[in-house]
């Protein structure tokens, strides 16, 4: 068990933000941490790689999608499945702010919360709940584009991944395994 648990901040318009989280939750399950990972705007249909990985593996890593019909070339002008899906981050969060209180996970990853809160798909209060409730012992990451000064004044760490050259400019489409 940590100590004392950090926040930390993957952001930026590189790739890599959902990577460096799940490296930090192969690591922190190697040694012996209650890791869960949060992937929000990630639904239960879509098919990726590190779910497969976990499954394949039985890592005692716990990946749970947020249930809800999320496409990110559509969703984001769907009024109705915008407000749906702000409603159900809302609901998520507050339960994560519990776990974190009882620190039923050392380790709590939300992936691309950063991205919901860039979009006003979160507020920035259910996220300093989060971390106000937490645990002293209990890590928080966060991943996604569009971190603000708000949000970063809250973290201890920050990265920023920045974007020099994308494949998908030369019009290479998400690999499997790769890209998800």
């Amino acid at each position: 068990m940590l100590k004392k648990g950090l926040v930390q901040i993957y952001t930026g318009s590189g790739k890599g933000k959902t990577t460096a989280a799940l490296g930090l939750a192969l690591r922190g399950a190697g040694w012996g941490k209650k890791v869960v990972i949060y992937q929000f705007l990630k639904p239960p249909a879509l098919k990726l790689g590190e779910r497969k990985a976990v499954a394949k593996t039985k890592l005692p890593i716990k990946i749970v999608p947020l249930e809800t019909e999320w496409d990110m070339r559509k969703s984001l002008s769907d009024k109705k499945n915008f407000e749906n899906t702000k409603k159900k981050i809302g609901q998520i969060c507050d339960k994560i702010a519990v776990e974190a209180k009882k620190r039923k996970y050392d380790i709590i990853i939300l992936d691309e919360i950063v991205f919901c809160l860039s979009k006003k798909l979160a507020n920035i209060k259910w996220i300093k709940n989060i971390i106000k409730s937490k645990a002293e012992p209990v890590e928080i990451v966060l991943t996604g584009r569009g971190a603000n000064a708000e949000l970063i004044k809250l973290a201890d760490l920050v990265t920023e991944t920045k974007e020099i050259k994308h494949p998908f400019k030369k019009g290479i489409k998400a690999r499997k395994g790769i890209e998800f």
